[in-house]
């Protein structure tokens, strides 16, 4: 019986593949050949409307290394997503807490979950021109209330200002993405033995040690996942930077994503450029996710050796 057993296994197990596989075919047919041509152009000095390329080796390379905007679209990128990611994780795992504690007992946690959730549906440029009316000069709402409750004399241009366009930008980024943050962790929380509570429990455990000494480092597979992710959408933000501002003021809010495309389908069609700069932010993106998970992971298994000694 044995022997049938596992060769019905192994019929089952090759199932797995067929599910997969849709994957990879469209990736194939849809993704791999742009992103190698992607990669070809990089080195290449096509642009404008030009149908023939000449290698230039790394030379695009080395004027983006140049390029005070690319650098600066860089550090753009991540100080947006430095400001808006920090409280993002700060209150899902807060609210991800309270939805499952059993001492607090919350109701219609479901709904709330919606609701936080709810940002995330509406689009990128219905966002774009809600938050452009919210702080619109000199008439918007926000200047409406600054100046009705004496906090201002005059109206404020929000958008011609460095500092308040970028935590604009960073709180709107924060609003839409709080919410999945925080169903991601609360389900990794539901996924915890409840033995491991229990016991804490009849230990005289609280609810925030049990938090802190449990739930915490059980979390840190959906943690990396969480940041990893967090981090690859930071470094592709777009829609909410060009659709607001373009970039500006004095390119505060120009992203890497936002430069590439300016580089590729506007002005002289600098595609070379625009191929160069994907290539870097590929780099960067596999570079940056392969230290924090190598990092965190290191981290961990520090952890439980001292445990052990």
């Amino acid at each position: 019986m044995r022997p049938k057993r596992l060769a019905k296994r192994k019929n089952h197990h090759k199932w797995a593949y067929v599910f997969i596989a849709p994957f990879f075919l469209f990736f194939l047919l849809f993704n791999a050949y742009p992103m190698f041509y992607t990669i070809y152009l990089s080195f290449t000095d096509l642009a404008g409307w030009a149908t023939e390329a000449n290698f230039v080796g790394i030379n695009n390379f080395v004027n983006l290394y140049n390029n005070q905007l690319f650098r600066r679209a860089i550090s753009n990128t991540f100080i947006l997503w430095t400001v808006n990611f920090l409280p993002q994780i700060v209150l899902a795992f807060l609210l991800s807490y309270w939805f499952t504690s059993r001492r607090l007992n919350l109701k219609a946690v479901g709904f709330f979950r919606a609701m936080f959730y709810l940002p995330n549906i509406i689009t990128a440029a219905s966002v774009a021109v809600i938050f452009s009316s919210l702080f619109s000069y000199p008439r918007g709402p926000v200047n409406q209330f600054l100046m009705g409750t004496g906090v201002v004399d005059t109206a404020f241009e929000f958008f011609r200002s460095v500092t308040a366009t970028r935590l604009i930008v960073s709180f709107i980024q924060f609003w839409m993405w709080y919410g999945q943050t925080t169903i991601v962790l609360q389900a990794g929380i539901i996924g915890i033995d409840e033995d491991l509570f229990d016991a804490a429990r009849v230990d005289g455990a609280t609810d925030w040690q049990s938090f802190t000494k449990i739930t915490m480092p059980l979390m840190k597979p959906i943690t990396i996942y969480v940041l990893i992710t967090s981090l690859i959408g930071g470094l592709q933000m777009f829609d909410i930077p060009y659709l607001l501002t373009g970039g500006g003021p004095n390119q505060s809010v120009e992203t890497i994503i936002t430069f590439i495309y300016k580089q590729a389908f506007t002005g002289g069609r600098n595609l070379n450029v625009s191929a160069a700069a994907s290539v870097v932010l590929l780099v960067m993106t596999m570079v940056l996710s392969l230290l924090v998970f190598r990092s965190l992971k290191e981290r961990s298994s520090k952890n439980i050796k001292r445990k052990k000694g």
